[in-house]
């Protein structure tokens, strides 16, 4: 496959979507295990990014000069499977396999297991701190990839981020990282408000970051904000995606109980059925 697409039409990204969807849930289903809604919510971030984006060579991921796409929020691995499948890095049959003994796929991505994978993650808090290593050895090394980093709101509530976001444009590196929020308001442990309420898009202005906000579930806004995410800038960018948690399937939308659990085989049924109708 090549390293860039021609421009994918909006039509054919919400085809993706359909599919990446489709997958996520049987992925939890047959697995029994897994994080459904915080995938869900971030599908059209992804697929905008992977299909009109992000410089990428699956036929060759280890290509020096790609783009880095770093998976913050890593629990979110059966949206993060099903998109480099889709995309070509292996095949999808393999998603079959997610978090089976001995399968590659695993409960939280690791960067030895899979091609694809950038970031071991699971422990929050983290992506955006290992974008800065990235971003300064490829200053080092002359070379001009971008990372791109997807964060849940969840996670913002963690010190780490705060010092990465100070230290971003400390370093002059907007040029070489452009992050994501996929703010869908719930964590593990409920609505986020309830547990430490934030304004992320005070919080990146405060920092000195330019904010963009957008419809995560609109896909031409989404690949309107990420393009203008990728145009020069004074300041780093942020894109904050409004999502929805479980997005696509009713009763996973902003239901905290489906952040990591699987569908039955009935629920399973109707989450399909629901996809396939694309989404309201």
């Amino acid at each position: 496959m090549p390293t860039t697409l021609a421009p994918v039409s909006v039509a054919e990204l919400k085809d993706v979507a359909k599919r990446l969807r489709a997958h996520i849930v049987e992925m939890v289903y047959q697995a029994q295990s897994g994080h459904p809604g915080g995938s869900l919510s971030a599908v059209e971030l992804g697929v905008s990014l992977f299909w009109n984006h992000l410089r990428c060579d699956p036929a060759n991921p280890g290509w020096p000069d790609r783009d880095r796409f770093i998976l913050s929020k890593g629990h979110a691995t059966p949206f993060y499977y099903s998109l480099l499948a889709e995309r070509g890095y292996f095949s999808t049959e393999l998603l079959a396999k997610f978090r089976t003994l001995g399968s590659p796929l695993q409960g939280h991505p690791s960067m030895s297991a899979a091609p694809g994978i950038e970031m071991s993650s699971g422990s929050l808090g983290q992506g955006l701190s290992f974008a800065i290593g990235h971003a300064l050895s490829g200053r080092l090394d002359r070379r001009d990839f971008r990372c791109w980093v997807m964060m849940g709101d969840g996670e913002l509530n963690e010190g780490q981020v705060w010092e990465a976001a100070m230290a971003v444009p400390h370093f002059d590196l907007g040029d070489r990282i452009i992050a994501m929020v996929d703010r869908n308001g719930i964590q593990n442990d409920g609505f986020g408000d309830n547990i430490m309420k934030i304004h992320p898009p005070e919080m990146w202005r405060g920092f000195g970051w330019h904010v963009i906000e957008c419809d995560g579930h609109d896909m031409a806004a989404v690949d309107q904000a990420l393009s203008e995410a990728e145009r020069p800038h004074e300041k780093p960018r942020v894109v904050v995606a409004y999502t929805v948690k479980g997005k696509g399937v009713s009763y996973m939308e902003n239901n905290p109980s489906f952040h990591g659990k699987a569908p039955t085989k009935d629920q399973l049924a109707q989450a399909l059925e629901e996809i396939a109708g694309g989404l309201k």
